[in-house]
């Protein structure tokens, strides 16, 4: 094989391992406009246990509860806020948040 395969063969690897360790160490966590913040927000924050590469409190209730209860996003919200890093602040995201939910819908 010449050089110039296995240098490209080799940033190939690198990019993949960075891809790799990044979607398994973070998260982009999904806040739907609700009442206390009515724009939403979109955040890159480190991952939590049960937590998939985009998710949301939504999701997150749906999985563990089967339903969305005002309490149980409640909750998640503040494990996040207290536990996680977070990385990145963006806008809201309609369609990430219809990816970490699977398309359901959740009131407000």
């Amino acid at each position: 094989m010449n050089k110039k395969k296995t240098v490209i063969l080799g940033g190939m690897a690198i990019i993949a391992v960075i891809i790799a360790i990044l979607c398994t160490q973070i998260t982009i966590f999904v806040i739907q406009p609700i009442g206390s913040i009515p724009d939403g927000k979109t955040l890159v924050v480190s991952r939590l246990n049960k937590m998939q590469f985009v998710d949301s409190a939504d999701a997150m209730c749906d999985r563990i509860q089967g339903g969305v209860s005002l309490l149980c996003r409640s909750m998640l919200l503040g494990t996040v806020a207290r536990n996680a890093t977070i990385y990145l602040r963006l806008p809201y995201s309609k369609w990430l948040y219809d990816i970490s939910t699977g398309g359901k819908e959740f009131d407000g």
